[in-house]
């Protein structure tokens, strides 16, 4: 770790020493010292806001683009550009490309790619789901999809004595028999849905589980076209669940929050936690990096 903290830290000096250009003072009197200090400050915050302009434009442009361009979009002197892109050049944040074009640097995938091993889903999440659980009290779930299963990450809820073992933290349900697999599953192509379906034979825990093709790919349909998915008593007799996805900045499905509840207390308050669901997955979904 401390050895990939010196390589990244490294290249960043001559960026650096650029803001040092500008918030050394240039033999100051005395008497206009702090008026300076407060001037050359001001001018090395005005050089991050004009390098994150600029950088926001490139990242705004599929393809390279030109010097002139980027000062024309921008406002800013070309000089001013010139230089603030030859100092991003020269840390790896921006490329300079021949015919006097600019693209973004591949020191971005790198830092994306720290800031991303770095992003735990359960930990990002925990804040949202306790929120929502103290907003509903009901037990709220976190799972992920490994394989054929989903695993409980984490749960929010009060009362423990009201948890049951198959849903405490570190267990495992089949895809189909959950909301929250059925979401992993509704991803999946036709083909990798009978493939699901045939490896697994599709067990059932009771009478309202999904035990046939047909039946699944019927729901997962619903699923699709809803954004959400329903556990109708599949899992367990006189419990209901709903799930929503969470995804991270590529868009992809990388975990579900449920809310589950007894089935009468479920069907009374569904209007409402439903799209308190919806709101508290979207907004784990924001905090790993995702479009919504």
């Amino acid at each position: 770790m401390q050895h990939t903290a010196c390589l990244i830290q490294a290249p960043i000096l001559p960026f650096l020493s650029l803001i040092h250009d500008l918030l050394s003072p240039k033999a100051p009197m005395p008497a206009t010292r702090q008026a300076n200090r407060s001037s050359t400050a001001n001018s090395g915050i005005q050089v991050f806001e004009r390098a994150d302009l600029l950088l926001g434009m490139l990242a705004a442009h599929s393809a390279p683009v030109t010097l002139k361009s980027l000062a024309t979009q921008t406002g800013l002197n070309i000089s001013t550009v010139h230089r603030i892109l030859g100092a991003l050049a020269m840390i790896g944040l921006v490329e300079h490309q021949t015919g006097g074009l600019y693209r973004l640097g591949l020191r971005w995938l790198e830092y994306g790619n720290l800031v991303r091993e770095r992003l735990q889903i359960r930990d990002v999440a925990r804040p949202f789901i306790e929120q929502l659980h103290g907003a509903i009290g009901e037990p709220v779930n976190l799972a992920i999809r490994d394989g054929d299963d989903i695993i409980y990450l984490d749960r929010a809820a009060a009362n423990a004595a009201r948890v049951r073992v198959f849903y405490r933290v570190g267990s495992r349900a089949p895809l189909h028999l959950t909301s929250l697999g059925k979401l992993f599953l509704a991803e999946d192509s036709a083909s990798d849905i009978a493939s699901y379906a045939k490896r697994t034979g599709l067990p059932g825990n009771t009478e309202h589980s999904l035990t046939h093709l047909n039946a699944l790919n019927k729901a997962l349909n619903a699923v699709r076209e809803a954004g959400i998915a329903f556990d109708n008593e599949e899992a367990e007799l006189g419990l209901r669940c709903v799930a929503a996805p969470v995804r991270d900045d590529r868009g992809i499905l990388v975990g579900a929050i449920s809310v589950s509840s007894p089935t009468e207390r479920f069907t009374e308050h569904e209007a409402t936690w439903v799209p308190a669901l919806k709101a508290c997955a979207d907004d784990v979904s924001r905090a790993l990096g995702a479009r919504l």
